[in-house]
């Protein structure tokens, strides 16, 4: 199917940027085009790590603030390690880059889970996922985030034994945490239905 943006303008430029355009595209069931004006809110593209600590046999986890989650009650959320890939940043590098800085650790092997658009009818964001495997010798920093980005991260460990339950309780109101432990649940553990 046919699309064409007609025009298309920045109407907000901040650490967040509004685009505005008029689109035409062909429809499902008629021979008939839509021509409508949509927003797009971009932030660039960013990266999540799933780590799994062998010889504590527990998952890393980060805990912060969040003012959007804020809004809703729920002002610290429990996340996996990410952030934006920086510009002519590989998402690879960018994922050993936010795991440092939010948590200490060094990683060097990664094995991709997705890329995905958490947002599509708003945000032109995508996500890459990775999973990596790590020990605790393997914390070579503090973490808890980059101060001129003003962060307050606090480094979360649950066991693996646990974080199914979890999962099935609730305790993950993100897409990327439960889209990994997900992934992982069904890739990396046997277990009956």
């Amino acid at each position: 199917m046919k699309h064409k943006i007609q025009k298309e303008e920045k109407v907000f430029d901040d650490f967040l940027k509004i685009y505005k355009a008029v689109v035409t595209h062909e429809t499902f069931n008629t021979d008939q085009e839509i021509t409508a004006t949509r927003l797009a809110l971009d932030r660039g593209n960013a990266i999540a790590v799933l780590l799994y600590e062998k010889d504590t046999d527990s998952f890393l986890f980060i805990r912060q603030y969040r003012y959007p989650s804020a809004r809703h009650g729920q002002p610290w959320t429990l996340e996996i390690p990410a952030g934006s890939i920086d510009t002519n940043e590989s998402a690879k590098d960018a994922a050993i880059r936010e795991v440092r800085e939010e948590i200490g650790y060094q990683i060097d092997q990664l094995q991709f889970i997705v890329e995905y658009f958490p947002s599509p009818g708003i945000l032109s964001e995508q996500i890459s996922i990775f999973y990596g495997e790590v020990t605790s010798n393997q914390k070579i920093a503090k973490g808890g985030g980059s101060i001129s980005e003003k962060e307050d991260i606090e480094l979360v460990k649950i066991s693996r034994q646990e974080i199914r339950q979890q999962l099935e309780e609730g305790c993950f109101n993100n897409s990327i945490s439960i889209i990994s432990l997900q992934w992982y649940l069904l890739n990396k553990i046997s277990f009956k239905f």
